[in-house]
Protein backbone atom coordinates (compact mmCIF):
# COMPACT_ATOMS: atom_id res chain seq x y z
CA UNK A 1 0.00 0.00 0.00
CA UNK A 2 1.21 3.25 -0.93
CA UNK A 3 1.14 4.67 2.16
CA UNK A 4 1.79 8.51 1.17
CA UNK A 5 -1.50 8.64 -0.13
CA UNK A 6 -2.76 8.96 3.98
CA UNK A 7 -3.57 12.46 5.27
CA UNK A 8 -1.00 11.91 7.61
CA UNK A 9 -1.67 14.00 10.75
CA UNK A 10 0.99 15.02 13.11
CA UNK A 11 -1.70 15.51 16.67
CA UNK A 12 -4.14 13.61 18.39
CA UNK A 13 -6.46 15.82 17.03
CA UNK A 14 -6.15 14.66 13.41
CA UNK A 15 -3.91 11.21 13.69
CA UNK A 16 -5.10 8.52 11.62
CA UNK A 17 -4.13 6.41 14.94
CA UNK A 18 -5.41 8.61 17.74
CA UNK A 19 -8.00 10.95 16.36
CA UNK A 20 -11.14 9.36 17.36
CA UNK A 21 -9.68 8.03 20.62
CA UNK A 22 -9.31 12.10 21.45
CA UNK A 23 -12.08 13.65 19.32
CA UNK A 24 -15.57 12.49 16.92
CA UNK A 25 -15.65 12.85 13.42
CA UNK A 26 -18.77 15.18 13.56
CA UNK A 27 -16.68 17.59 15.71
CA UNK A 28 -13.62 17.39 13.58
CA UNK A 29 -15.94 18.36 10.74
CA UNK A 30 -16.85 22.10 12.58
CA UNK A 31 -13.24 23.34 12.74
CA UNK A 32 -12.16 21.65 9.91
CA UNK A 33 -10.32 23.66 7.45
CA UNK A 34 -13.46 23.34 4.53
CA UNK A 35 -16.04 24.17 6.78
CA UNK A 36 -13.98 27.06 8.26
CA UNK A 37 -13.78 28.58 4.62
CA UNK A 38 -17.61 27.82 4.19
CA UNK A 39 -18.10 29.81 7.36
CA UNK A 40 -16.06 32.26 5.64
CA UNK A 41 -17.66 32.35 2.57
CA UNK A 42 -21.07 32.31 4.52
CA UNK A 43 -20.41 35.91 6.39
CA UNK A 44 -19.05 37.17 3.05
CA UNK A 45 -22.33 36.05 1.53
CA UNK A 46 -24.30 37.06 4.25
CA UNK A 47 -23.21 40.79 4.33
CA UNK A 48 -23.52 41.06 0.57
CA UNK A 49 -26.90 40.23 1.57
CA UNK A 50 -27.28 42.52 4.54
CA UNK A 51 -26.02 45.46 2.57
CA UNK A 52 -28.06 45.18 -0.04
CA UNK A 53 -31.54 45.08 2.00
CA UNK A 54 -30.47 48.18 3.65
CA UNK A 55 -29.15 49.88 -0.09
CA UNK A 56 -25.72 49.92 0.55
CA UNK A 57 -24.84 47.91 -1.97
CA UNK A 58 -27.04 46.53 -5.46
CA UNK A 59 -29.48 43.77 -5.35
CA UNK A 60 -27.95 42.06 -8.60
CA UNK A 61 -24.65 42.82 -6.93
CA UNK A 62 -25.47 40.81 -3.36
CA UNK A 63 -27.25 38.28 -5.77
CA UNK A 64 -24.39 37.70 -7.55
CA UNK A 65 -22.33 36.94 -4.85
CA UNK A 66 -24.48 34.42 -3.49
CA UNK A 67 -24.64 32.41 -6.57
CA UNK A 68 -20.87 32.37 -7.40
CA UNK A 69 -18.99 31.96 -3.93
CA UNK A 70 -19.25 28.63 -3.75
CA UNK A 71 -16.37 26.04 -1.94
CA UNK A 72 -16.02 24.12 -4.46
CA UNK A 73 -14.77 26.65 -6.46
CA UNK A 74 -11.42 28.02 -4.28
CA UNK A 75 -8.12 26.98 -4.58
CA UNK A 76 -7.34 25.87 -1.65
CA UNK A 77 -3.47 25.18 -2.31
CA UNK A 78 -3.13 28.87 -3.72
CA UNK A 79 -5.36 30.35 -1.11
CA UNK A 80 -2.30 28.70 1.41
CA UNK A 81 0.32 30.33 -0.25
CA UNK A 82 -1.28 33.44 -0.31
CA UNK A 83 -1.87 33.08 3.51
CA UNK A 84 1.36 32.09 4.34
CA UNK A 85 2.59 35.66 3.16
CA UNK A 86 -0.24 37.90 4.23
CA UNK A 87 -0.63 35.97 7.77
CA UNK A 88 -4.09 36.22 7.38
CA UNK A 89 -6.58 34.16 5.19
CA UNK A 90 -9.39 36.41 4.40
CA UNK A 91 -7.52 38.52 1.76
CA UNK A 92 -6.29 35.53 -0.14
CA UNK A 93 -10.53 34.32 0.15
CA UNK A 94 -11.56 37.58 -1.01
CA UNK A 95 -9.09 37.69 -3.87
CA UNK A 96 -10.41 34.40 -5.04
CA UNK A 97 -14.15 35.71 -4.43
CA UNK A 98 -13.96 38.92 -6.64
CA UNK A 99 -12.88 36.38 -9.55
CA UNK A 100 -15.66 34.17 -9.16
CA UNK A 101 -18.19 37.07 -8.85
CA UNK A 102 -17.17 38.79 -11.89
CA UNK A 103 -18.54 42.21 -12.13
CA UNK A 104 -20.23 42.31 -8.67
CA UNK A 105 -16.90 41.33 -7.21
CA UNK A 106 -16.42 44.81 -6.75
CA UNK A 107 -18.64 44.82 -4.20
CA UNK A 108 -17.39 41.61 -1.89
CA UNK A 109 -16.21 42.58 1.27
CA UNK A 110 -17.78 46.16 1.23
CA UNK A 111 -16.83 47.90 4.55
CA UNK A 112 -15.69 44.05 6.57
CA UNK A 113 -12.39 43.85 8.14
CA UNK A 114 -10.60 40.56 8.27
CA UNK A 115 -11.25 40.02 12.17
CA UNK A 116 -14.67 40.58 11.37
CA UNK A 117 -15.37 38.29 8.66
CA UNK A 118 -12.67 35.54 10.93
CA UNK A 119 -14.50 35.84 14.39
CA UNK A 120 -17.67 35.83 13.06
CA UNK A 121 -17.28 32.45 11.19
CA UNK A 122 -16.11 31.18 14.78
CA UNK A 123 -19.26 32.56 16.42
CA UNK A 124 -21.38 30.27 13.95
CA UNK A 125 -18.43 26.91 14.43
CA UNK A 126 -18.87 27.81 18.47
CA UNK A 127 -22.37 27.80 18.03
CA UNK A 128 -22.92 24.30 16.03
CA UNK A 129 -20.11 23.02 18.80
CA UNK A 130 -22.05 24.32 21.85
CA UNK A 131 -25.19 23.10 20.59
CA UNK A 132 -23.66 19.12 19.73
CA UNK A 133 -21.61 19.40 23.50
CA UNK A 134 -24.82 20.07 24.65
CA UNK A 135 -26.42 17.33 23.44
CA UNK A 136 -23.36 14.90 24.24
CA UNK A 137 -24.19 16.55 27.97
CA UNK A 138 -27.79 15.58 27.91
CA UNK A 139 -27.56 11.94 26.88
CA UNK A 140 -25.04 11.36 29.29
CA UNK A 141 -26.99 12.62 32.04
CA UNK A 142 -29.52 10.11 30.46
CA UNK A 143 -27.10 7.68 31.31
CA UNK A 144 -26.25 8.93 34.84
CA UNK A 145 -29.96 8.75 35.75
CA UNK A 146 -30.15 5.72 35.06
CA UNK A 147 -27.17 4.24 37.07
CA UNK A 148 -28.70 6.50 40.08
CA UNK A 149 -31.74 5.49 39.76
CA UNK A 150 -30.71 1.39 39.42
CA UNK A 151 -28.29 1.87 42.43
CA UNK A 152 -29.89 3.99 44.11
CA UNK A 153 -29.56 1.20 47.39
CA UNK A 154 -26.62 -0.17 46.79
CA UNK A 155 -24.47 -0.35 50.26
CA UNK A 156 -20.47 0.69 49.52
CA UNK A 157 -17.89 2.46 51.37
CA UNK A 158 -17.34 5.93 51.14
CA UNK A 159 -13.98 7.21 51.36
CA UNK A 160 -12.52 10.47 52.38
CA UNK A 161 -8.91 11.30 52.07
CA UNK A 162 -8.29 7.36 50.31
CA UNK A 163 -9.19 5.52 53.46
CA UNK A 164 -12.93 3.96 53.97
CA UNK A 165 -14.80 6.71 56.05
CA UNK A 166 -18.65 6.13 56.08
CA UNK A 167 -21.09 3.99 54.10
CA UNK A 168 -22.76 5.05 50.92
CA UNK A 169 -24.61 3.59 48.19
CA UNK A 170 -23.55 3.50 44.00
CA UNK A 171 -26.43 5.49 43.57
CA UNK A 172 -25.36 8.56 45.51
CA UNK A 173 -22.04 8.64 43.92
CA UNK A 174 -23.18 8.31 40.70
CA UNK A 175 -26.03 11.24 41.57
CA UNK A 176 -23.30 13.72 42.67
CA UNK A 177 -22.17 13.29 39.39
CA UNK A 178 -25.36 13.88 37.74
CA UNK A 179 -25.74 17.00 39.53
CA UNK A 180 -22.58 18.36 37.82
CA UNK A 181 -23.88 17.56 34.44
CA UNK A 182 -26.96 19.08 35.39
CA UNK A 183 -25.44 22.52 36.53
CA UNK A 184 -23.22 22.21 32.74
CA UNK A 185 -26.21 21.91 30.84
CA UNK A 186 -27.94 25.26 32.35
CA UNK A 187 -24.11 26.83 31.87
CA UNK A 188 -24.13 25.89 28.60
CA UNK A 189 -27.63 27.18 27.65
CA UNK A 190 -26.91 30.24 29.68
CA UNK A 191 -23.56 31.00 27.69
CA UNK A 192 -24.82 30.55 24.18
CA UNK A 193 -26.55 33.90 23.26
CA UNK A 194 -23.09 35.50 24.83
CA UNK A 195 -20.84 34.01 22.88
CA UNK A 196 -23.20 33.83 19.73
CA UNK A 197 -22.90 36.81 18.57
CA UNK A 198 -21.77 38.66 15.25
CA UNK A 199 -18.75 40.89 14.80
CA UNK A 200 -19.11 43.56 12.09
CA UNK A 201 -17.68 46.96 13.05
CA UNK A 202 -14.36 47.71 10.34
CA UNK A 203 -11.12 48.82 10.97
CA UNK A 204 -10.97 50.24 14.12
CA UNK A 205 -14.39 48.77 15.21
CA UNK A 206 -16.23 52.24 14.74
CA UNK A 207 -18.35 51.43 11.61
CA UNK A 208 -17.09 54.39 10.30
CA UNK A 209 -16.54 53.29 6.23
CA UNK A 210 -20.70 52.61 6.00
CA UNK A 211 -21.55 56.00 7.42
CA UNK A 212 -24.82 56.12 8.95
CA UNK A 213 -25.69 52.72 7.71
CA UNK A 214 -23.26 50.53 9.94
CA UNK A 215 -25.99 49.82 12.62
CA UNK A 216 -28.13 48.70 9.95
CA UNK A 217 -26.50 46.12 8.17
CA UNK A 218 -24.87 44.62 11.43
CA UNK A 219 -28.37 43.73 12.52
CA UNK A 220 -29.17 42.58 8.95
CA UNK A 221 -26.25 40.67 8.81
CA UNK A 222 -26.77 38.79 12.53
CA UNK A 223 -30.52 38.20 11.49
CA UNK A 224 -29.24 36.82 8.38
CA UNK A 225 -27.03 34.63 10.01
CA UNK A 226 -29.10 33.92 13.12
CA UNK A 227 -26.41 35.07 15.27
CA UNK A 228 -27.17 38.51 17.95
CA UNK A 229 -26.39 41.60 17.79
CA UNK A 230 -23.66 42.82 20.40
CA UNK A 231 -23.78 45.69 22.77
CA UNK A 232 -20.38 46.72 21.79
CA UNK A 233 -17.28 46.12 18.99
CA UNK A 234 -15.39 42.53 20.55
CA UNK A 235 -12.20 42.95 18.54
CA UNK A 236 -10.57 43.15 21.46
CA UNK A 237 -13.08 42.27 24.12
CA UNK A 238 -12.54 38.21 23.94
CA UNK A 239 -14.68 37.14 27.38
CA UNK A 240 -17.36 35.39 25.33
CA UNK A 241 -14.95 32.81 23.23
CA UNK A 242 -12.68 32.71 26.98
CA UNK A 243 -16.01 31.60 28.60
CA UNK A 244 -16.60 28.96 26.16
CA UNK A 245 -13.21 27.34 26.33
CA UNK A 246 -13.24 27.65 30.31
CA UNK A 247 -16.76 26.18 30.37
CA UNK A 248 -15.42 23.49 28.73
CA UNK A 249 -12.90 22.80 31.03
CA UNK A 250 -15.44 22.76 33.82
CA UNK A 251 -17.00 19.99 31.74
CA UNK A 252 -13.77 18.26 31.30
CA UNK A 253 -12.70 18.65 34.66
CA UNK A 254 -15.99 16.80 35.46
CA UNK A 255 -15.01 14.18 33.46
CA UNK A 256 -11.65 13.50 34.61
CA UNK A 257 -13.38 13.05 38.16
CA UNK A 258 -15.37 10.61 37.54
CA UNK A 259 -12.64 9.23 35.65
CA UNK A 260 -10.48 9.03 38.32
CA UNK A 261 -13.04 7.70 40.23
CA UNK A 262 -13.46 4.79 37.89
CA UNK A 263 -9.94 4.13 37.55
CA UNK A 264 -9.45 3.89 41.12
CA UNK A 265 -12.54 1.59 41.74
CA UNK A 266 -11.55 -0.60 38.80
CA UNK A 267 -8.12 -0.94 40.01
CA UNK A 268 -7.53 -4.76 41.17
CA UNK A 269 -7.71 -4.09 45.25
CA UNK A 270 -10.99 -2.25 44.90
CA UNK A 271 -12.56 -4.45 41.88
CA UNK A 272 -15.94 -2.53 42.57
CA UNK A 273 -16.83 -1.61 38.57
CA UNK A 274 -15.12 -2.07 35.31
CA UNK A 275 -15.27 -0.26 31.66
CA UNK A 276 -17.60 -2.23 29.35
CA UNK A 277 -15.63 -5.48 27.74
CA UNK A 278 -14.55 -5.35 24.37
CA UNK A 279 -12.64 -7.66 23.29
CA UNK A 280 -8.97 -6.51 22.95
CA UNK A 281 -9.68 -3.29 24.58
CA UNK A 282 -6.98 -1.80 27.49
CA UNK A 283 -5.26 -4.91 26.26
CA UNK A 284 -1.42 -4.83 27.27
CA UNK A 285 1.51 -5.57 25.12
CA UNK A 286 3.04 -7.81 27.94
CA UNK A 287 0.49 -8.49 30.44
CA UNK A 288 -2.46 -11.37 29.30
CA UNK A 289 -4.50 -10.42 32.19
CA UNK A 290 -4.58 -6.56 31.95
CA UNK A 291 -8.10 -5.06 31.66
CA UNK A 292 -7.12 -1.28 31.69
CA UNK A 293 -9.48 1.79 31.88
CA UNK A 294 -9.08 3.11 28.73
CA UNK A 295 -12.16 5.63 28.30
CA UNK A 296 -11.22 6.89 31.49
CA UNK A 297 -7.48 7.67 30.69
CA UNK A 298 -8.93 9.33 27.56
CA UNK A 299 -11.29 11.52 29.66
CA UNK A 300 -8.90 12.10 32.21
CA UNK A 301 -6.02 13.08 29.66
CA UNK A 302 -8.35 15.46 27.88
CA UNK A 303 -9.65 16.84 31.08
CA UNK A 304 -5.79 18.09 31.37
CA UNK A 305 -5.65 19.53 27.74
CA UNK A 306 -8.62 21.45 28.06
CA UNK A 307 -7.95 22.88 31.48
CA UNK A 308 -4.49 24.40 29.81
CA UNK A 309 -6.08 25.63 26.96
CA UNK A 310 -9.09 27.93 29.20
CA UNK A 311 -5.58 29.49 30.90
CA UNK A 312 -4.61 30.33 27.31
CA UNK A 313 -7.97 31.36 26.49
CA UNK A 314 -7.83 34.02 29.50
CA UNK A 315 -4.24 34.89 29.02
CA UNK A 316 -5.33 35.88 25.25
CA UNK A 317 -8.49 38.36 26.84
CA UNK A 318 -5.46 40.70 27.48
CA UNK A 319 -5.02 42.66 24.01
CA UNK A 320 -3.66 45.79 23.57
CA UNK A 321 -5.75 49.24 22.61
CA UNK A 322 -8.65 48.36 19.40
CA UNK A 323 -6.61 45.78 17.70
CA UNK A 324 -4.40 43.00 19.14
CA UNK A 325 -1.28 42.13 18.07
CA UNK A 326 -0.65 38.48 18.70
CA UNK A 327 -3.01 36.58 21.56
CA UNK A 328 -6.05 36.92 19.05
CA UNK A 329 -3.63 34.05 17.25
CA UNK A 330 -4.00 32.14 20.73
CA UNK A 331 -7.65 31.70 19.91
CA UNK A 332 -6.90 29.30 16.94
CA UNK A 333 -5.02 27.05 18.68
CA UNK A 334 -7.32 26.81 21.49
CA UNK A 335 -10.59 27.10 20.44
CA UNK A 336 -10.74 24.27 17.76
CA UNK A 337 -8.76 21.88 20.23
CA UNK A 338 -10.26 22.70 23.08
CA UNK A 339 -13.97 21.52 20.97
CA UNK A 340 -12.58 18.63 19.92
CA UNK A 341 -10.84 17.26 23.10
CA UNK A 342 -14.36 17.36 25.08
CA UNK A 343 -16.37 15.93 22.56
CA UNK A 344 -13.88 12.83 22.44
CA UNK A 345 -13.69 13.23 26.01
CA UNK A 346 -17.91 13.00 26.29
CA UNK A 347 -17.86 10.31 23.76
CA UNK A 348 -15.75 8.13 25.93
CA UNK A 349 -17.91 8.40 29.32
CA UNK A 350 -20.98 7.47 27.33
CA UNK A 351 -19.43 4.72 26.17
CA UNK A 352 -17.79 3.88 29.76
CA UNK A 353 -20.74 4.52 31.62
CA UNK A 354 -23.32 3.66 28.91
CA UNK A 355 -22.24 0.00 30.33
CA UNK A 356 -20.82 0.46 33.07
CA UNK A 357 -20.16 -2.81 34.90
CA UNK A 358 -20.79 -2.62 38.70
CA UNK A 359 -19.83 -5.44 40.77
CA UNK A 360 -22.49 -5.16 43.69
CA UNK A 361 -21.00 -7.97 45.81
CA UNK A 362 -17.21 -6.29 45.47
CA UNK A 363 -18.47 -3.39 47.04
CA UNK A 364 -20.52 -5.37 49.60
CA UNK A 365 -17.21 -7.36 50.62
CA UNK A 366 -14.84 -4.06 50.85
CA UNK A 367 -17.65 -2.59 53.15
CA UNK A 368 -17.44 -5.29 55.12
CA UNK A 369 -13.42 -5.00 55.01
CA UNK A 370 -13.15 -3.08 58.26
CA UNK A 371 -14.79 -5.54 60.40
CA UNK A 372 -17.60 -2.74 60.96
CA UNK A 373 -14.84 0.02 62.52
CA UNK A 374 -16.40 1.79 59.19
CA UNK A 375 -19.61 2.61 61.00
CA UNK A 376 -18.02 3.08 64.73
CA UNK A 377 -19.75 6.93 64.58
CA UNK A 378 -22.82 4.75 64.13
CA UNK A 379 -22.37 3.16 67.26
CA UNK A 380 -21.06 6.06 69.13
CA UNK A 381 -24.21 8.24 67.93
CA UNK A 382 -26.19 4.80 69.01
CA UNK A 383 -24.67 4.41 72.22
CA UNK A 384 -24.85 8.43 73.09
CA UNK A 385 -28.80 8.70 74.30
CA UNK A 386 -28.27 6.21 77.06
CA UNK A 387 -24.69 6.63 78.03
CA UNK A 388 -23.63 10.34 77.21
CA UNK A 389 -21.86 11.27 74.02
CA UNK A 390 -18.38 11.50 75.40
CA UNK A 391 -18.56 8.05 76.82
CA UNK A 392 -19.75 6.33 74.44
CA UNK A 393 -16.95 7.90 72.04
CA UNK A 394 -14.00 6.64 74.40
CA UNK A 395 -15.69 3.37 74.79
CA UNK A 396 -15.64 2.82 70.56
CA UNK A 397 -12.55 4.42 70.56
CA UNK A 398 -11.44 1.63 72.82
CA UNK A 399 -13.11 -1.54 70.85
CA UNK A 400 -11.58 0.46 67.84
CA UNK A 401 -8.06 -0.25 69.28
CA UNK A 402 -8.42 -3.15 70.27
CA UNK A 403 -9.96 -4.62 66.77
CA UNK A 404 -7.00 -3.00 64.97
CA UNK A 405 -4.45 -4.62 67.35
CA UNK A 406 -6.13 -7.97 68.21
CA UNK A 407 -8.41 -8.90 65.04
CA UNK A 408 -12.33 -9.44 65.68
CA UNK A 409 -14.64 -7.42 64.76
CA UNK A 410 -15.92 -3.91 65.73
CA UNK A 411 -19.37 -5.93 67.37
CA UNK A 412 -17.23 -8.81 69.21
CA UNK A 413 -15.09 -5.98 70.84
CA UNK A 414 -18.38 -4.33 71.92
CA UNK A 415 -19.75 -7.15 73.26
CA UNK A 416 -17.00 -7.62 75.45
CA UNK A 417 -17.41 -4.43 77.16
CA UNK A 418 -19.32 -5.06 80.17
CA UNK A 419 -20.02 -0.67 80.44
CA UNK A 420 -21.59 -1.20 77.01
CA UNK A 421 -23.35 -4.47 77.10
CA UNK A 422 -25.28 -3.50 80.41
CA UNK A 423 -26.85 -0.65 78.71
CA UNK A 424 -27.53 -2.65 75.08
CA UNK A 425 -28.04 -6.08 73.87
CA UNK A 426 -26.30 -7.88 71.51
CA UNK A 427 -28.48 -7.86 68.86
CA UNK A 428 -29.03 -3.97 69.08
CA UNK A 429 -24.86 -3.85 68.92
CA UNK A 430 -24.96 -6.07 65.72
CA UNK A 431 -27.54 -3.33 64.53
CA UNK A 432 -25.56 -0.70 64.81
CA UNK A 433 -22.70 -2.27 63.71
CA UNK A 434 -23.74 -3.29 60.37
CA UNK A 435 -22.72 -1.13 57.58
CA UNK A 436 -25.87 -1.04 55.74
CA UNK A 437 -27.95 0.16 58.43
CA UNK A 438 -25.82 3.47 58.26
CA UNK A 439 -26.84 5.09 54.84
CA UNK A 440 -27.69 8.25 56.05
CA UNK A 441 -30.00 9.80 53.70
CA UNK A 442 -28.30 8.40 50.58
CA UNK A 443 -31.23 7.06 48.87
CA UNK A 444 -33.61 10.07 49.36
CA UNK A 445 -30.53 12.74 48.24
CA UNK A 446 -31.01 10.61 44.74
CA UNK A 447 -34.54 10.72 44.51
CA UNK A 448 -33.69 14.65 44.78
CA UNK A 449 -31.07 14.33 42.28
CA UNK A 450 -32.74 12.39 39.72
CA UNK A 451 -36.16 14.92 40.15
CA UNK A 452 -34.29 18.33 39.92
CA UNK A 453 -32.49 16.59 36.58
CA UNK A 454 -35.85 15.79 35.30
CA UNK A 455 -36.69 19.58 35.05
CA UNK A 456 -33.47 20.63 32.96
CA UNK A 457 -34.12 20.21 29.60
Amino acid sequence: MNHSSFPFGSTVIDSILFRDAFGTAAMRSVFSDQQMVQRYLDVEVALAKAEAQVGVIPQDAADAIARESRLDRIDFDHMREETDIVGYPILPLVHQMVVMCGEAGRYVHWGATTQDIMDTAVSLQVRDALDAVAEDVRQLRAILAGLAQRYRDTPMAGRTHLQQALPITFGYKVAIWLAMFDRHQQRLAELRPRVAVVQFAGAAGTLASLGDKGMEVQQALAAELQLGVPATTWHVARDGFAEAVNLLALVTGSLGKIALDIMLMASTEFGEVYEPFVKGRGASSTMPQKRNPISSELMLAASKAVRQNAGLMVDAMVQDFERATGPWHAEWIAIPQSFILTAGALHQAKFALGGLIVDEARMAHNLGMSKGLIVAEAVMMGLAPTIGRQQAHDLVYDACRAVNEQGGTLAAALAAMPAITQHVERATIDRLTDPVNYLGLSSQMVERALALSAAIV
